[in-house]
């Protein structure tokens, strides 16, 4: 069966916000203002293997790793995953892991999640939400590696709900925000290397297993989704499983 290949790339507005951050980055894992956030969750950046029948199979991304529903029209995406354990050396990596709508295919992302990063050698673990292209904003909720997290996005009309809750901690955050770009266009799961001027170092998460993963109160196997793996070069950073159930996989890390 033959299959042709495109790029989707970053796109300029991306670019040009990366460039103006330059290279510096920080974390404060308690902070709850925008202003922590001086790297971003980005649209996806990838080579895409398009069937004949012009749906997406699989993907290599620089910064995603996990499942694309696009070909319709998403008003809301829900799973639950555990908060995997970093393993530290001394260098600063990042890990995020997430559900959002948009982002592959169009310029904005309306999302949220948690971080699992490593600075200074010590482990970090937080949550937060982001309206792509504005910054992230995080929650200054406890998280810690094994606590159990659900979570949904939802919209309706231009407005947006956005709502994470850590089950093993007893809280839930709950945001609402307007959008009026967003396009609606894909639903996904998952595990990104954050960007600054350029994908940052991923961090050794181990493997994240996300469950009930659906699209539109759907398993989101039944929109044939795009499968991505994350690499650089010839280099595999992440791997993802195949789906089972039509809602079940893990993303494996490989290589920073």
């Amino acid at each position: 069966m033959s299959a042709t290949s495109r790029i989707t790339v970053l796109t300029a507005a991306t670019a040009a916000v990366a460039a103006a951050m330059g290279s510096a980055f920080a974390v404060a894992p308690t902070a709850v203002t925008a202003s922590s956030h001086a790297f971003r969750l980005a649209p996806i950046s990838a080579h895409r293997i398009v069937a004949p029948d012009g749906r997406i199979t699989h993907s290599t991304s620089s910064n995603w790793a996990g499942y694309s529903a696009t070909g319709s029209t998403f008003t809301s995406v829900s799973a639950s995953w555990t908060q995997p354990t970093v393993k530290c050396g001394s260098q600063t990596t990042y890990s995020s892991f997430w559900i959002g709508i948009d982002g592959d295919g169009s310029d904005s992302v309306e999302q949220t999640g948690t971080e699992a990063d490593c600075s200074g050698g010590q482990p970090q673990y937080y949550s937060w939400y982001e309206m792509y292209p504005a910054y992230p904003v995080n929650y200054s909720n406890t998280v810690r590696p094994g606590d159990h997290f659900t979570s949904t996005v939802s919209v309706s009309g231009s407005t947006f709900t956005l709502k994470l809750t850590d089950t093993t901690e007893g809280w839930t955050k709950t945001t609402t925000k307007k959008s009026s770009t967003a396009q609606d266009a894909s639903a996904e799961i998952i595990a990104e290397a954050p960007s600054s001027s350029s994908v940052l170092p991923l961090a050794n998460f181990g493997t994240a297993n996300f469950t009930g993963a659906t699209a539109n109160g759907q398993p989101i196997g039944n929109f044939s989704p795009d499968q991505i793996n994350m690499g650089s070069g010839s280099t595999t950073k992440a791997s993802t499983s195949a789906l089972s159930g039509g809602e079940n996989f893990s993303v494996t890390w490989k290589h920073s």
